[in-house]
């Protein structure tokens, strides 16, 4: 696309499902549903943790944490994607656009990191039991907790910003569901290789060394539960650390398939993803948190214990 053809832009065209009616609305009743149980089970988990004083625990403090984010990372772009199934105009503004980034991204940031610190959490329950009191005390699992909000915020401004200050050109289409930062920045008329290198450097930083830290944390969590003689003690060490293990599994192994996947030569500079492309990210902002609580709940003990404790006062408060 030629200089001369870069313009201020005042919104763009949300592509997503356009020229498929029937789909729009088969997606629009299905994301609706899983949206509604994304607000019900991770809305049910943060009240669980907060009123139950059993769960008042490192652990279930970083899992309300992630039940927030998941809230919050939804909430960014689930709304105005229904919205967008079931009007004729599916425009966002500039500045829209860009407070859609900047919140997506650092939700997504955040919950990288979050993950790593729950993994760290989890080899220090299971690796050093007795020194878990003093090493996970209130004090270093609410900075902890923050730090990874902090992570999230400041890189996805930093980002955000480099962004809007790009010169877009005439084409304003964005073949998604949402303003996702990579999508918006490929359009711009200029050269964006700077703006590659902080996102390279910032998914080092907060997505793979994340990761990095999940590996070892495991590593040396399966070293520590094969030294068990027991089976009843390594199924009770494992059952410990299996629900996020799992979440960490689907997180994860959705964005490496997402954006590790090779492209051909041929199809990098393709507007259109094909459908397997929108489905996968679709799973990524949908599933993901709607799995989340239902992992938790299913293969918790304690969840469970605490959702008929309260049910039982509530009823014979009755």
């Amino acid at each position: 696309m030629e200089w001369e053809n870069q313009t201020t832009l005042v919104e763009f065209f949300l592509k997503g499902l356009s020229g498929y009616p029937r789909l729009e609305l088969l997606f629009f009743v299905l994301i609706l549903a899983m949206y509604v149980v994304i607000l019900l089970g991770n809305g049910t988990l943060i009240l669980i943790s907060i009123l139950d004083s059993h769960l008042h625990t490192p652990m279930y403090f970083f899992l309300g944490n992630l039940s927030f984010l998941d809230i919050c990372y939804t909430t960014t772009s689930i709304p105005s994607t229904l919205v967008s199934f079931l009007s004729e105009r599916k425009t966002i503004s500039f500045s829209g656009c860009a407070v859609q980034m900047f919140l997506g991204l650092a939700m997504g940031t955040t919950e990288c990191v979050l993950l790593g610190m729950m993994a760290f959490d989890r080899y220090v329950a299971i690796c050093s039991p007795l020194r878990y009191p003093t090493i996970m005390s209130k004090d270093s699992y609410v900075p902890m907790a923050a730090g990874s909000w902090f992570a999230g915020v400041v890189n996805s401004a930093v980002q955000t910003a480099f962004v809007v200050q790009l010169p877009f050109c005439r084409n304003s289409v964005i073949n998604h569901f949402s303003c996702e930062i990579l999508a918006v920045m490929k359009m711009a008329c200029a050269d964006i290789s700077d703006n590659e290198f902080i996102m390279l450097v910032a998914t080092t930083l907060f997505t793979l060394m994340p990761l990095l830290l999940i590996v070892i944390s495991y590593s040396l969590i399966i070293a520590s539960i094969l030294k068990i003689r027991s089976s009843e003690g390594r199924s009770k060490a494992f059952s410990t650390c299996s629900a996020h293990l799992t979440v960490v599994i689907i997180f994860y192994g959705t964005i490496l398939f997402m954006y590790m996947k090779p492209k051909s030569k041929e199809t990098l500079n393709v507007d259109d993803l094909n459908a397997t492309d929108k489905l996968i990210s679709m799973f990524y902002g949908v599933m993901t948190p709607m799995m989340n609580p239902l992992i938790y709940s299913l293969r918790n003990k304690d969840v469970k214990e605490a959702v008929k404790h309260l049910l039982n006062r509530s009823f014979f408060r009755k």
